[in-house]
């Protein structure tokens, strides 16, 4: 098996928050709706099974890291975006012609208190994590360092 890649995955917790994964019955869930054609590609092309992943709370206040999750099935076409009942629907998506694709991911270490954003951008070493940056801060996957990674399990201790 390679080496584990880290990523960062936003979520409005109004949407879907740490505690629905913690709630789901295996600790496990698909990550889908993701509508955004860099982010697709990622979970098609990059994310494999054994990856590790910050969950963090996005369109939320406090804006925060909340836990971390790990990768369990490597990414595939999200069935939400030919089902005209769910809110993630695209008339242009199909089986056959999937457009969206997502991973699942399994809960993993629910942080005692979430990280802030504001203590993130304030802490040496995690200056240049693209959720950090202003271009690039609002796509919902994101790459993180395996240092970045470091730091913030440190942190979040």
């Amino acid at each position: 098996m390679s080496k584990p890649n880290y990523w960062l995955f936003k979520s409005d917790p109004s949407a879907y928050s740490y505690d629905d994964l913690l709630n789901e019955s295996d600790r496990t869930a698909e990550w889908d709706g993701v509508r955004n054609y860099q982010a697709r590609n990622t979970l098609r092309d990059e994310i494999k099974v054994g990856d590790h992943v910050l969950f963090y709370n996005s369109n939320s206040d406090p804006l925060a890291i909340v836990g971390t999750a790990v990768v369990v099935r490597d990414g595939y076409p999200d069935s939400t975006s030919w089902d005209s009942g769910s809110d993630h629907y695209d008339p242009k998506s199909s089986p056959q012609t999937p457009r969206w694709y997502m991973v699942d991911i399994q809960a993993d270490i629910k942080f005692s208190e979430p990280l802030l954003l504001e203590t993130l951008k304030n802490t040496p070493g995690l200056d240049n994590m693209m959720l950090i940056q202003k271009r690039g801060s609002r796509l919902s996957v994101q790459p993180v360092t395996q240092s970045e990674w470091q730091i913030i399990i440190g942190l979040s201790q």
